[in-house]
Protein backbone atom coordinates (compact mmCIF):
# COMPACT_ATOMS: atom_id res chain seq x y z
CA UNK A 1 0.00 0.00 0.00
CA UNK A 2 1.26 3.71 -0.82
CA UNK A 3 -0.31 6.33 0.87
CA UNK A 4 0.80 10.01 -0.29
CA UNK A 5 1.43 12.36 1.71
CA UNK A 6 1.04 15.94 -0.39
CA UNK A 7 2.73 18.93 1.07
CA UNK A 8 0.00 21.32 1.26
CA UNK A 9 -2.02 19.02 3.55
CA UNK A 10 0.74 19.29 5.78
CA UNK A 11 0.54 20.87 9.71
CA UNK A 12 1.27 24.20 9.93
CA UNK A 13 2.87 26.48 12.33
CA UNK A 14 4.08 30.26 11.99
CA UNK A 15 5.38 32.23 14.80
CA UNK A 16 7.12 34.94 12.79
CA UNK A 17 10.81 33.93 13.41
CA UNK A 18 10.03 30.53 11.84
CA UNK A 19 7.23 28.76 9.71
CA UNK A 20 7.05 24.88 10.34
CA UNK A 21 5.38 22.36 7.96
CA UNK A 22 4.68 19.33 9.56
CA UNK A 23 4.21 16.25 8.22
CA UNK A 24 2.90 14.37 11.55
CA UNK A 25 1.64 15.24 14.61
CA UNK A 26 3.61 17.68 16.26
CA UNK A 27 3.26 20.53 18.68
CA UNK A 28 -0.25 22.73 18.54
CA UNK A 29 -0.93 20.22 15.22
CA UNK A 30 -2.47 17.00 15.98
CA UNK A 31 -3.83 14.75 13.34
CA UNK A 32 -4.83 11.24 14.83
CA UNK A 33 -4.17 9.68 10.69
CA UNK A 34 -0.99 10.98 10.56
CA UNK A 35 1.10 9.95 13.84
CA UNK A 36 3.97 8.80 11.82
CA UNK A 37 5.15 5.44 10.03
CA UNK A 38 6.89 2.70 12.12
CA UNK A 39 9.25 4.23 14.08
CA UNK A 40 9.13 7.72 11.96
CA UNK A 41 7.75 10.14 14.41
CA UNK A 42 8.42 13.84 12.90
CA UNK A 43 9.17 15.37 9.97
CA UNK A 44 9.61 19.14 9.80
CA UNK A 45 10.04 21.26 7.19
CA UNK A 46 11.25 24.51 9.08
CA UNK A 47 12.71 28.11 7.66
CA UNK A 48 13.86 30.04 9.75
CA UNK A 49 14.35 33.96 9.01
CA UNK A 50 17.61 35.72 9.43
CA UNK A 51 20.02 36.11 13.11
CA UNK A 52 17.07 34.04 14.38
CA UNK A 53 16.45 30.17 15.75
CA UNK A 54 15.66 27.85 18.67
CA UNK A 55 17.48 28.42 21.95
CA UNK A 56 18.61 25.96 24.60
CA UNK A 57 15.87 23.43 24.98
CA UNK A 58 16.41 19.27 26.07
CA UNK A 59 15.56 16.45 24.38
CA UNK A 60 15.84 12.51 25.44
CA UNK A 61 15.05 8.84 24.00
CA UNK A 62 14.80 10.21 20.58
CA UNK A 63 17.14 10.27 17.48
CA UNK A 64 17.12 13.45 15.32
CA UNK A 65 18.27 14.21 12.19
CA UNK A 66 18.91 17.66 10.61
CA UNK A 67 19.16 18.24 6.91
CA UNK A 68 20.28 21.73 5.63
CA UNK A 69 18.78 22.63 2.40
CA UNK A 70 19.27 26.28 2.55
CA UNK A 71 21.78 28.02 4.75
CA UNK A 72 24.00 27.27 7.77
CA UNK A 73 22.88 26.60 11.22
CA UNK A 74 24.86 27.28 14.00
CA UNK A 75 24.46 24.21 16.34
CA UNK A 76 25.44 23.97 20.10
CA UNK A 77 25.26 21.16 22.47
CA UNK A 78 25.32 19.90 25.84
CA UNK A 79 28.20 17.38 24.81
CA UNK A 80 30.36 20.29 23.95
CA UNK A 81 29.98 20.27 20.23
CA UNK A 82 29.56 23.56 18.51
CA UNK A 83 29.18 23.40 14.83
CA UNK A 84 27.96 24.85 11.53
CA UNK A 85 25.60 22.51 9.54
CA UNK A 86 25.72 23.90 6.20
CA UNK A 87 23.59 22.81 3.18
CA UNK A 88 23.88 19.02 2.37
CA UNK A 89 25.63 17.97 5.34
CA UNK A 90 23.61 15.34 7.35
CA UNK A 91 23.77 15.58 11.38
CA UNK A 92 22.03 12.70 13.72
CA UNK A 93 21.98 13.80 17.14
CA UNK A 94 21.04 10.70 19.48
CA UNK A 95 19.37 12.40 22.18
CA UNK A 96 20.12 8.83 25.14
CA UNK A 97 19.59 9.77 28.71
CA UNK A 98 19.05 13.74 27.92
CA UNK A 99 20.55 16.55 25.47
CA UNK A 100 20.30 20.29 25.37
CA UNK A 101 21.00 22.11 22.57
CA UNK A 102 20.18 25.19 20.71
CA UNK A 103 20.09 26.06 17.07
CA UNK A 104 20.18 29.20 14.86
CA UNK A 105 20.71 30.46 11.68
CA UNK A 106 23.93 31.46 11.05
CA UNK A 107 23.38 34.30 8.37
CA UNK A 108 21.67 38.19 9.04
CA UNK A 109 20.61 38.11 5.78
CA UNK A 110 19.78 34.96 4.66
CA UNK A 111 16.95 32.95 5.51
CA UNK A 112 17.54 28.85 7.06
CA UNK A 113 15.90 26.11 5.79
CA UNK A 114 15.95 22.56 6.58
CA UNK A 115 14.30 18.91 7.85
CA UNK A 116 13.94 17.86 11.34
CA UNK A 117 13.56 14.22 11.73
CA UNK A 118 12.80 12.16 14.49
CA UNK A 119 13.19 8.82 14.80
CA UNK A 120 12.11 6.34 18.14
CA UNK A 121 15.32 4.60 18.96
CA UNK A 122 15.06 0.79 20.09
CA UNK A 123 17.16 1.19 23.45
CA UNK A 124 16.58 4.07 25.65
CA UNK A 125 18.79 5.77 28.11
CA UNK A 126 22.29 5.97 27.08
CA UNK A 127 25.13 8.04 26.50
CA UNK A 128 24.06 11.13 24.06
CA UNK A 129 25.62 10.87 20.95
CA UNK A 130 26.40 13.52 18.10
CA UNK A 131 27.73 12.35 14.33
CA UNK A 132 27.76 15.14 11.42
CA UNK A 133 29.04 14.40 7.96
CA UNK A 134 28.09 15.30 4.51
CA UNK A 135 27.65 12.32 1.52
CA UNK A 136 27.77 14.73 -1.47
CA UNK A 137 25.10 13.65 -4.53
CA UNK A 138 25.95 10.27 -6.06
CA UNK A 139 23.66 9.72 -8.53
CA UNK A 140 21.39 7.13 -7.51
CA UNK A 141 20.54 6.01 -3.65
CA UNK A 142 23.33 6.78 -1.39
CA UNK A 143 23.16 5.05 2.44
CA UNK A 144 23.65 7.85 5.03
CA UNK A 145 22.64 6.58 8.02
CA UNK A 146 22.47 3.27 9.43
CA UNK A 147 21.90 0.24 12.25
CA UNK A 148 25.76 -0.58 12.20
CA UNK A 149 27.30 2.88 10.75
CA UNK A 150 28.65 0.92 7.92
CA UNK A 151 31.13 2.38 5.26
CA UNK A 152 31.03 5.88 6.72
CA UNK A 153 27.68 5.79 7.37
CA UNK A 154 26.02 8.02 10.50
CA UNK A 155 24.99 4.93 13.44
CA UNK A 156 21.44 5.20 14.35
CA UNK A 157 20.02 3.89 17.48
CA UNK A 158 17.27 1.48 15.84
CA UNK A 159 16.41 -1.17 13.04
CA UNK A 160 16.17 2.15 10.50
CA UNK A 161 18.03 3.45 7.81
CA UNK A 162 18.22 6.76 5.87
CA UNK A 163 19.43 6.88 2.16
CA UNK A 164 19.57 10.07 0.13
CA UNK A 165 17.95 9.72 -3.33
CA UNK A 166 19.81 11.88 -6.59
CA UNK A 167 18.00 11.48 -9.59
CA UNK A 168 19.53 13.40 -12.92
CA UNK A 169 17.27 14.00 -15.26
CA UNK A 170 15.48 11.03 -16.92
CA UNK A 171 16.92 8.53 -14.03
CA UNK A 172 15.64 5.84 -12.42
CA UNK A 173 16.13 3.98 -9.59
CA UNK A 174 14.34 0.90 -7.98
CA UNK A 175 14.32 0.08 -4.20
CA UNK A 176 13.55 -3.10 -3.13
CA UNK A 177 11.82 -3.61 0.21
CA UNK A 178 12.60 -6.68 2.62
CA UNK A 179 9.98 -8.57 3.88
CA UNK A 180 7.54 -6.99 6.53
CA UNK A 181 9.49 -3.95 6.28
CA UNK A 182 8.18 -0.53 6.06
CA UNK A 183 9.51 2.73 3.85
CA UNK A 184 8.74 6.36 3.45
CA UNK A 185 9.85 8.38 0.42
CA UNK A 186 9.74 12.36 1.01
CA UNK A 187 11.26 14.65 -1.70
CA UNK A 188 13.36 17.22 -1.16
CA UNK A 189 13.50 18.81 -4.08
CA UNK A 190 12.30 18.23 -7.86
CA UNK A 191 9.22 16.22 -9.05
CA UNK A 192 9.45 12.14 -8.66
CA UNK A 193 7.81 9.75 -10.03
CA UNK A 194 6.26 7.03 -7.05
CA UNK A 195 5.24 4.22 -9.17
CA UNK A 196 3.38 5.98 -11.49
CA UNK A 197 2.32 9.09 -9.16
CA UNK A 198 3.54 12.32 -8.83
CA UNK A 199 4.81 13.83 -6.36
CA UNK A 200 6.64 17.45 -5.43
CA UNK A 201 8.76 18.65 -3.13
CA UNK A 202 7.31 18.57 0.31
CA UNK A 203 5.03 15.49 -0.69
CA UNK A 204 6.29 12.23 0.73
CA UNK A 205 4.19 8.58 0.96
CA UNK A 206 4.56 5.95 3.38
CA UNK A 207 4.68 2.53 1.65
CA UNK A 208 4.00 -0.52 3.57
CA UNK A 209 3.21 -4.43 1.92
CA UNK A 210 5.40 -3.33 -1.33
CA UNK A 211 7.93 -5.29 -2.30
CA UNK A 212 9.77 -2.87 -5.06
CA UNK A 213 9.49 0.83 -5.77
CA UNK A 214 9.99 2.20 -9.34
CA UNK A 215 10.95 5.93 -8.37
CA UNK A 216 11.80 7.92 -11.92
CA UNK A 217 12.75 11.63 -12.72
CA UNK A 218 11.49 12.62 -15.93
CA UNK A 219 11.61 16.15 -15.72
CA UNK A 220 14.60 18.62 -16.63
CA UNK A 221 15.44 19.26 -12.83
CA UNK A 222 17.37 16.89 -10.50
CA UNK A 223 15.26 15.32 -8.03
CA UNK A 224 16.65 15.01 -4.34
CA UNK A 225 14.91 12.70 -1.96
CA UNK A 226 15.59 11.00 0.97
CA UNK A 227 14.21 7.18 1.66
CA UNK A 228 13.85 5.23 4.86
CA UNK A 229 13.87 1.66 5.24
CA UNK A 230 11.72 1.16 9.21
CA UNK A 231 10.97 -2.24 11.12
Amino acid sequence: MIEIRHANDRGKANFGWLDSRHTFSFGSYYDEKHMGHSALRVINDDTVVPAAGFGTHGHRDMEIITFVTEGVIEHKDSMGNIQRLPVGEFQLMSAGRGVTHSEYNGSKTDSLKFLQIWIEPNETGGEPGYQQKSFGQAQGLTPVITPTGIDGTLKIRQQASVSQLYLASNTEERVTIAAQRKAYVHVVTGVLQLDGQTLVAGDGAKISQVKQLSLVNQGDDAVVALVFDLP
